[in-house]
């Protein structure tokens, strides 16, 4: 039984939702997204994800609400993916196992192109917007600077595949769990 809340965190096209779908396979832990969560939404209003994270700019209820939504998820026995939540969850003083997962700019765009079906210069446009638009709401509405965080864990996922990337966030987590043992 993992005691904490496991969370993944990192840009967009790291391979967090990846990472944190298979590490709550292997952990028995119920993955919630962030991510998933906004994309919904956005699809809901009838926007794009870029579009709505314009609003969002603009409406600071939005991001309270999916932070409330995934705080309120933060027990013992979940996985949060989202690129705030290991850092909303120190805060709230919540037993966390904060995960990064980066990766290249290069690689990363190229992951967004594929998934997204962009081109490589579309894609590499709505990630820098996207994460210029995330970093500005975060400081603005939690006066937090992502840049500064630091994880229990980063991971590189570049040049090695999601099962590697899972099994080092899982190695990683099992030894932190078994190290905190009473």
């Amino acid at each position: 039984m993992i005691r904490s809340v496991v969370t993944i965190g990192g840009p967009p096209g790291s391979g967090k939702s990846t990472a944190g779908r298979l590490v709550a396979e292997r952990l028995g832990l119920e993955f919630r997204s962030a991510g998933e969560l906004f994309r919904e939404e956005a699809k809901r209003r009838g926007l794009t994800v870029e579009a709505f994270g314009e609003y969002a700019r603009e409406h600071p209820e939005v991001d309270r609400e999916l932070d409330r939504t995934m705080q309120g998820l933060a027990i013992a026995g979940r996985l949060l993916e989202g690129r705030i939540q290991g850092a909303l969850c120190r805060r709230a003083g919540v037993p966390v196992h904060y995960v990064i997962v980066t990766a290249s700019e290069e690689e990363r765009v190229r992951r967004v192109a594929g998934r997204d079906h962009q081109t490589l210069s579309e894609a590499r446009r709505l990630v820098r917007a996207r994460e210029a638009v995330e970093q500005e709401r975060y400081r603005h509405y939690y006066d937090l600077d992502l840049d500064g965080e630091v994880p229990d864990l980063l991971v590189d996922s570049t040049d090695i595949p999601p099962d590697r990337v899972a099994e080092k966030i899982v190695t990683f987590v099992r030894a932190a769990e078994e190290a905190s043992a009473p």
